[in-house]
């Protein structure tokens, strides 16, 4: 599995992992259970390598899965449930994006007696079997200390941000590097007026705004590795690579490779698509089976550099 390995060393994953199996086929016979997987959105690359991670996981452990995409569209999410609940699944794992709630569909599940997993989002509102993700807050506040010991004698740093303004996960992200850089001498945050809508496009056109209007930036947080990715190339662009560095979160593959080459993009925290959607799937089988599982289960997100990034890395990975 992509990255696990690097991931298991750490005694709190092994304690989450204590509740998934560990391999092998799932449920009371081999194949015997068919998961639907509910994405809110596969437009982004984080939620496509979830997808393909379920399927990858499911793969090995003989389940069948039947994936859904929304587009988006909070609505199309709650019919594209009750399609699955037509098709007589077994489980349902929601990979919610940014959506910060849906009743319509954790309702649904609930009345039809089926066990509803969440991966990476959890829902503010609504009943559902089990969670699993990052700290948030925490992976931003590790960034943030990150940032204000390379800049010990102050900077700007700039934050981009996926938006839209009430998305949780980004808030949390950009509140944990705030929280770490307020006491750090001499440090001045920007905020970028626009989103930039977790894309690498959109991480181009927020930074090159920002490099029009602010030419003393030092440093840069994204709220995501897609949009730090465009960021870096506009800053290389306007020739200021080697004046700004760059963090971000998830640990996508691209990321980690410019982070190992050395280049300005100096560090992510680890929100790995694979090894979420993988346990997702662990969690869902072990629902099934009737095993004891944790409700939610908060997977370490370690800091990436170019000290540990070859642990991460896999080209081949599915994020």
């Amino acid at each position: 599995m992509r990255k696990i390995s690097g991931v298991l060393v750490t005694g709190a994953l092994a304690a989450a992992l204590a509740g998934c199996s560990s391999g092998g086929a799932g449920g009371a016979g081999d194949g015997s259970y068919t998961i639907g997987v509910a994405n809110f959105t596969l437009s982004g690359p984080y939620f496509n390598g979830m997808d393909r991670a379920i399927k990858a996981r499911a793969e090995k452990k003989d389940v069948e899965i039947v994936s859904t995409d929304a587009g988006g569209d909070a609505a199309k999410l709650a019919s594209n449930v009750e399609d699955l609940l037509s098709k007589n699944v077994d489980a349902v794992i929601v990979s919610g994006g940014p959506l910060e709630s849906a009743p319509a569909v954790l309702n649904s599940l609930k009345a039809a007696g089926k066990p509803a997993v969440l991966v990476d989002r959890k829902f503010q509102t609504g009943t559902y079997s089990s969670w699993i993700g990052p700290d948030n807050e925490a992976i931003g506040k590790q960034n943030g200390e990150f940032l204000a010991q390379r800049l010990p004698n102050g900077g700007k740093v700039a934050l981009v941000k996926g938006g839209p303004a009430d998305n949780s996960i980004g808030r949390a992200r950009t509140d944990g590097v705030k929280a770490a850089l307020e006491n750090a001498p001499g440090i001045e945050l920007v905020e970028a007026p626009d989103f930039g809508n977790w894309s690498s496009d959109g991480g181009l056109n927020v930074m090159e705004s920002l490099l029009a209007s602010h030419a003393d930036i030092d440093a840069v947080f994204c709220e995501n590795d897609a949009m730090c990715l465009g960021a870096q190339r506009a800053i290389k662009d306007a020739g200021r690579d080697d004046k700004i560095v760059l963090a971000g979160v998830d640990g996508q593959a691209e990321a980690l490779k410019a982070i190992l080459d050395g280049t300005n993009y100096l560090v992510t925290g680890l929100n790995d698509a694979d090894v979420i959607g993988s346990l997702g799937l662990d969690r869902a089988v072990d629902i099934l089976d009737g095993k004891k599982t944790e409700k939610d289960t908060v997977v370490p997100s370690p800091r990436v550099t170019k000290e540990n990034a070859r642990k991460y890395y896999d080209p081949k990975g599915n994020f």
